[in-house]
């Protein structure tokens, strides 16, 4: 399989114009993390899931993938591209700046939510390193370098991202 990427997405490849996007042998494009997560989860047999094993292991994946994404990456990112990086969007989708600190303010209240159902867990959803602990993961590193830091007051989620931080897979 091959993945295509670069600094303005292709609309022939994925005409929503975002990326990512992965075009595999065949010439079939995924667009959407998840739906690529997925695909490369089932495919890639010889390394442990991080989608699940099992029926309800997949389904708690799925919802806490699902939350991190609507509740905190959305609105994060939103609020990214009607401030800070307005120059980059404003040319390519409909952007509302004065949206922007509505938006990043729903994702710091959905990071506190959140900081207390991790409570002591190792992972989020539990003691198994799943997607949705990489989605955020690569989000909260991300939003951290472009003005919306990590609570220091989300002590769960500061100690999370630590140890996420600290994985061999993280410096790569």
């Amino acid at each position: 399989m091959a993945e295509r990427t670069g600094a303005i997405p292709n609309l022939k490849i994925n005409p929503s114009g975002q990326l990512p996007a992965l075009e595999l042998d065949d010439g079939t494009v995924l667009a959407e993390i998840t739906a690529i997560c997925e695909y490369i989860d089932e495919v890639k047999k010889d390394t442990p899931s991080l989608i699940g094993d099992t029926a309800e292991e997949r389904a708690k994946t799925r919802m806490w993938t699902r939350r991190i994404d609507l509740n905190i990456v959305e609105p994060a990112l939103a609020g990214f591209r009607y401030a800070e990086g307005l120059k980059l969007f404003q040319n390519r989708i409909r952007c509302i700046p004065q949206a922007a600190d509505d938006l990043k303010a729903v994702a710091r209240e959905k990071l506190a939510w959140l900081d207390g159902l991790v409570g002591d867990k190792p992972f989020i959803g539990g003691a198994k390193l799943t997607m949705a602990n990489i989605m955020l993961f690569a989000f909260v590193d991300f939003l951290n370098g472009v003005g919306q830091p990590l609570d220091p007051g989300c002590k769960n989620l500061t100690g999370w991202f630590g140890r996420m931080k600290a994985r061999p897979s993280a410096a790569a």
